[in-house]
């Protein structure tokens, strides 16, 4: 049975952090690494009723987004797979089916209310996945500097 690692995308800047990571391991344990990103159709409304949409097939544009989504270094083997459906459920669904050894995702590192509010998808992944999950959050902004010094002026 060939080696796989899961990296599941949202498409954000913490995603895009967690992919080199996830690329680094499958080319140093030869494994193939299983790009997925999964489209939630849950819409709620104001009301406080929950709309979930039947769509037998995946929106064209995310699968275009998810194609442009690939290892830098060519010689890591990689798949994409977009799927329908809650996303932490289908994550570990998927992680079961395809027998992955690992899931490599990145995180928002929300916490309080906002978390509350919107759920974590990572956290979820975390404890119902049937294999190790390594969660990376999203990177610090740069701090900013002073551009004075960085063009190379003499302080005034």
């Amino acid at each position: 049975m060939n080696k796989k690692i899961l990296f599941p995308t949202d498409f954000s800047p913490a995603s895009s952090a967690a992919l080199a990571y996830a690329a680094s391991l499958a080319r140093d344990t030869g494994s193939q690494l299983l790009i997925l990103h999964v489209e939630d159709l849950q819409v709620a409304y104001a009301g406080g009723e929950m709309y979930v949409p039947t769509v037998a097939t995946p929106n064209a544009e995310l699968q275009q987004m998810l194609r442009s989504i690939a290892p830098a270094d060519k010689s890591v083997i990689y798949e994409h797979r977009l799927a329908i459906g809650s996303p932490a459920e289908e994550i570990v669904q998927i992680a079961k089916d395809e027998g992955v050894e690992l899931i490599v995702m990145g995180t928002h590192g929300r916490s309080g209310l906002s978390r509350l509010l919107m759920g974590s998808v990572a956290e979820a992944v975390v404890r119902k996945a049937p294999c190790p999950v390594l969660t990376l959050k999203q990177p610090a902004k740069e701090p900013l500097t002073n551009t004075r010094k960085q063009a190379g002026a003499a302080p005034s």
